[in-house]
């Protein structure tokens, strides 16, 4: 399985300059959210290990150097340049942005391990975990509203209020077994795919690129982040968690019906259909049981996960077409590797 950042060797320089920017990131993350109290301090260091690769800045980046056009390849010139400082704090921005969401993802979900350790609900509460959620929010728009310009924060705003309507229409049809595709695509649009987007956007605008260049870089990550979601299910429900690195199975215990199980109940006959219902009927509700493995057994009857791998897949070609008309520059090259990599993951 590929890593989302493991770029071939043509593209080295690109992911040298790369590494360096998100370190700066990290810098600012840190130095946004620091705190005179230690308890405050205890849990953010906490939150770090939720990092992983930095998908959103590292996107913000490419996206930047995608959008200039620079045929030359020199990203340096892009992140250290007079628009890296803003770059780095619109990828800081994101970021904590997404922290935030996780930490009160893991409270909705009732989840006890992310990025192979405990979580903050599960360490400390669900009371801190939302209280910490609501620091990371707040110190991302603090930061945000640092910049030069106020477009940045309206998008920023804009993308976090989209991802909690999503979360919301989420939680209002959970045990919802006539959920169809088009609303669980709408979710994951709202929920994963906003911020995603934004994150491309961003990068895109502060460099200076074309509407045209702007629109098919956000396009790109619209559909990156979908893809990045439809994967993300299905290894809640194929996945181990000493591999994922957090809680599975946890989508079928709380009610939330993701593709394979719409396209199950969709490709199966009435009596299959109503047998598998009461499966995830129980899923939904029963902490302990084989009720989450015989409907996995049923999913792989009607090759349900494998059409939930192909629609990922599908997506992410999409989202390569939407650079087409991109100039062909290592940044661009970098983008479309990463999305080769969205449908190949393991974590």
């Amino acid at each position: 399985m590929r890593d989302l950042l493991d770029i071939d060797d043509s593209l080295k320089a690109v992911q040298g300059e790369l590494a360096a920017y998100l370190g700066r990131v990290v810098g600012r993350f840190d130095a946004a959210l620091e705190s005179d109290l230690l308890a405050v301090q205890r849990l953010t260091r906490h939150v770090e290990r939720y990092r992983g690769k930095m998908l959103r800045p590292a996107l913000v980046a490419l996206s930047a150097g995608a959008a200039s056009g620079d045929l030359a390849g020199d990203l340096a010139a892009v992140l250290r340049g007079p628009m890296g400082p803003g770059l780095e704090i619109v990828g800081a921005v994101c970021e904590m942005v997404h922290m935030a969401t996780l930490v009160h993802d893991d409270v909705l979900d009732e989840a006890d391990t992310r990025r192979r350790g405990q979580t903050v609900n599960a360490m400390s509460g669900n009371e801190t975990a939302v209280i910490l959620g609501d620091y990371f929010i707040a110190g991302a728009y603090h930061l945000c509203s640092t910049l030069d310009e106020q477009a940045s924060a309206l998008r920023v705003a804009r993308a976090s209020m989209v991802v909690c309507g999503g979360e919301l229409l989420q939680l209002d049809r959970r045990d919802d077994l006539s959920l169809d595709v088009a609303t669980y695509m709408a979710i994951i649009d709202r929920k994963t795919a906003e911020l995603i987007a934004t994150a491309c956007e961003l990068g895109a605008t502060r460099a200076g690129g074309s509407p045209a260049a702007v629109a098919a870089l956000e396009a790109y990550g619209r559909r990156i982040g979908a893809a990045f979601q439809v994967r993300d299910d299905l290894l809640d429900l194929t996945g181990r968690e000493e591999v994922v690195g957090k809680s599975v199975g946890r989508d079928a215990r709380k009610g939330k019906l993701t593709l394979p199980v719409i396209h199950h109940l969709a490709a199966s006959p009435p009596a299959e259909r109503a047998h598998s219902l009461a499966l995830a009927l129980r899923a939904a509700r029963e902490d302990e049981g084989d009720a989450p493995a015989q409907l996995r057994q049923r999913l792989d009857a009607t090759g349900s996960v494998e059409h939930a791998q192909r629609t990922a897949e599908a997506i992410v070609a999409d989202a390569q077409r939407q650079l087409q008309d991109l100039p062909d520059t290592p940044s661009r090259r970098a983008l479309l590797a990463m999305a080769g990599a969205v449908v190949d993951r393991a974590f």
